[in-house]
Parts: C-alpha cells; structure tokens; sequence
C-alpha cells in the first residue's frame, strides 16, 4: 500500500500541536533520557517506540478508565488508548526532528461485527524515502507487534473480506473523528461505546 501525505508540506509533520505538544517539559524530558542513550535517529525511534509499547500500559488492557489524549498526558499518567499512545509517540519522534505522521485502520472483530477505528503512527527516518507505519498499541497474548521499517510488524494485518481497510492517509494531527470521540469521553468505558467506526 502506497502511504499518502494529507499535507504536502514535511514541515506539518514535525510541528507542534495541542495533541501533539512536543514543546512540552516533560515530553522534552523524556526525549532527552532516551536520546542519551540512543543518539542516532534508527535507534532513537526504536527505542521510543519501546518506550511507548511497553512502559505505557493500553487502557483497555490495564482497565485504567483515564481517558488521555494529548501526548504530555499520556507520558506523565502512563496509560492511553491507541489513539492516545500514537499521539505519544509522534510527539517524541517529532522531539528529535523526526517526521511522525498519525494514521489508521479499520478493524472487526473475527465476524466481522463491531468494527472500529485503530490508531497507529508513520515514521520518516532521515535520509528514507518511504513512511513506515508503526503500532505502539502494546502487545499480549496473540499480538506482537514490532518496529520494523521493512516489512510491517503491526498488531493486526488486515483482513479485506471482513471488511477491514488500511487507510493509506498520513495525518498531521489526529483524524477529527478521533480527537473529538477522545475529548468527549469523560472515561474509557463512555469512550469504548462512542470510539469511531469510521473515519
């Protein structure tokens, strides 16, 4: 699948938002700790996106009912959902002057019902000439997802006959369905029967 850029301009993707709010201490803070040791761009976005997949438990999985989703408050409460984790993520790859794009799927359950909006991120390493789509939602049992800029190691592949799409899109902020379902949500189990089927 061909990756396409919402904004021409790389610059949208480096830039600070109210999601995205890499000009914020602790998001600076957190950047510089993992720049110490890991100052090349391949093993800085490696190692954030370690960061973020494990150190950062996904809500659902956690049963924190906190509903984050500007990327300072994922990183000082430590939970968010994959929307929230993404943002998290962009923000410390853009830190470092590394584009970040937030992008997204659409996935069922195994019948296909109950279809969602799942939220992953794009990286552009320096000196690469393609965006990789990366998913720093966390693994557990029957997921695994990795960093890879080759083959992609998402948490989920998706299954066309269900329904299920790759969104080829690369947003600079996060899908306005997004954002506006996680602003809304005065917890995660309000966010759960209103998160977006559709983008």
């Amino acid at each position: 699948m061909e990756l396409i850029q919402q904004n021409p301009d790389i610059e949208a993707y480096l830039a600070p938002s109210e999601a995205v709010d890499h000009e914020h201490p602790l998001v600076r803070e957190v950047s510089d700790r993992l720049a110490d040791d890991h100052p090349d761009a391949y093993s800085y976005a490696e190692a954030a996106y370690a960061y973020v997949r494990d150190t950062i438990p996904h809500s659902m999985d956690s049963g924190d009912l906190r509903v984050t989703w500007r990327a300072s408050d994922v990183l000082e409460l430590r939970t968010g959902i994959c929307y929230a984790k993404s943002v998290a993520y962009a923000a410390l790859l853009r830190a470092r002057g590394i584009p970040a794009a937030l992008c997204y799927q659409r996935l069922t359950e195994d019948d296909g019902s109950d279809p969602v909006i799942h939220g992953l991120v794009a990286v552009l390493l320096p000196g690469g000439r393609a965006w990789a789509r990366q998913d720093v939602r966390g693994n557990k049992p029957g997921v695994d997802a990795r960093f890879s800029l080759g083959e992609e190691r998402l948490a989920w592949a998706v299954r066309p006959e269900l329904g299920e799409v790759d969104h080829p899109e690369l947003y600079a902020e996060p899908h306005p369905a997004v954002l506006g379902a996680l602003k809304a949500a005065p917890d995660r189990s309000y966010l759960d029967r209103t998160l977006p089927s559709e983008l």
